[in-house]
């Protein structure tokens, strides 16, 4: 390997911005907390950890339990 590499002329991954849409999501405190939490566990940001477990739910075509209080 070299000690040094030049990258001036690199060129940007152009698939990039496909991969991901930015959102405005609104989400619980309590929710937000707990993925912060976990970050600092494992040193993965909290967004990327909410996308990761988003991604998984949606990979095993999970549905969210609705029981509404009576």
């Amino acid at each position: 390997m070299k000690d040094e590499y030049d990258f001036s002329k690199g060129v940007k991954n152009p698939y990039i911005k496909s991969a991901k849409k930015q959102i405005t999501i609104n989400l619980d405190e309590g929710t937000v907390a707990y993925f912060k939490r976990l970050a600092e566990e494992t040193g993965i940001p909290y967004q990327t950890l909410i996308n990761l477990f988003l991604s998984d739910c949606a990979k095993k075509q999970l549905k969210p339990e609705m029981v509404w209080a009576s």
